[in-house]
């Protein structure tokens, strides 16, 4: 068996705010959650951890890290469906509330008057708990999936400190992002979204498989999802470069109903398409934010059509 390796204390990548910058605590979170203890086991460096190619695995210590952190009394996902790692998740929220906090002398925003609208919720409801917990923000969630609604609305309903703070809404045509989900004179002061990240099915099983043999180092025949996810929440036509440049096409429409657009990028290399069609379409503004977790690298995009002197008034309204 290998020697005991060292880790660094903190995860410094991840943002100062985010609660998730320590190594995982298990007995504190098997505490938080009995279920977790099963799947815990020493690894071969003789540290407490669980098989992250186990999604049964995986989610036991979702639903014990957002028990332990966030107070969830209840969180549950169907089978197969997105079971996202909770820090990078944390990471994108703490980096808006900078991001709204910079047009408001650097105060995060840490009220209830911020309304936030999550484009692809999923059944996990993840973005819209941390964005709740840590800061008071209210949410409007959308997706094409009534199983993802219907889940993430039992979720909120079986949370207390939830309930009234986060709205579930079902996005009647695919091809739309805003349109039939933001209401005439309806403002929202920041939207995020993790658009799903691969072109078909196919590319999408591909890249699985060639992780996993980097990780396992062995061939993988029949790769199974650690973190799950259905076909609409991992890849669609023309893949995360399309979905992203039709949704900063949309957001033109809604251009004085929002403060700031954003969206999760994950492949730099769309980086250069965004930013044209950005200048096409006219924002106002654009901001590109830095995220790292591991050896994973990504950034938020955000937009803006409103000038500084119209963002400096929306805010402290």
């Amino acid at each position: 068996m290998d020697k005991k390796r060292e880790h660094p204390k903190v995860k410094v990548k991840l943002h100062p705010r985010n609660k998730h910058r320590e190594r995982y605590n298990f007995r504190l979170l098997c505490r938080a959650c009995p279920e977790l203890i099963p799947f815990v086991k020493l690894n071969d460096y003789h540290d407490e951890s669980i098989d992250f190619f186990n999604p049964e695995a995986v989610k036991m210590l979702n639903t014990a890290l957002l028990s332990h952190f966030y107070g969830i009394t209840f969180w549950n996902i169907p089978d197969n469906y997105l079971c996202p790692p909770i820090p990078g998740r944390a990471d994108y929220i703490h980096y808006v509330a900078d991001l709204i906090g910079e047009g408001n002398t650097g105060k995060i925003q840490g009220e209830s008057q911020i309304k936030c609208l999550d484009i692809g919720v999923g059944a996990n409801c993840v973005y819209p708990i941390i964005g709740n917990t840590e800061y008071g923000w209210s949410f409007v969630g959308t997706d094409i999936d009534l199983v993802a609604i219907e889940s993430a609305n039992k979720i909120v309903e079986l949370n207390p400190q939830l309930k009234g703070n986060i709205e579930l809404r079902l996005q009647q045509n695919p091809k739309n992002i805003f349109i039939g989900i933001i209401q005439p004179n309806e403002r929202f002061d920041v939207t995020i979204c993790n658009p799903p990240f691969h072109a078909s099915a196919a590319e999408a099983q591909s890249l699985t498989m060639r992780k996993l043999k980097n990780l396992k180092q062995k061939e993988v025949t029949h790769p199974k999802l650690n973190f799950g996810g259905q076909n609409n929440e991992l890849w669609c036509d023309g893949g995360e470069e399309k979905f992203v440049t039709d949704m900063l096409v949309q957001s033109k429409q809604f251009a004085a109903s929002c403060l700031w657009f954003t969206c999760l990028i994950s492949k730099q290399s769309n980086l250069n398409s965004v930013y044209k069609a950005l200048k096409i379409v006219g924002a106002a503004d654009i901001k590109t934010i830095s995220m790292g977790q591991g050896n994973k690298m990504s950034r938020i995009v955000a937009w803006t059509f409103l000038n500084a002197a119209v963002r400096k008034k929306w805010l402290p309204r």
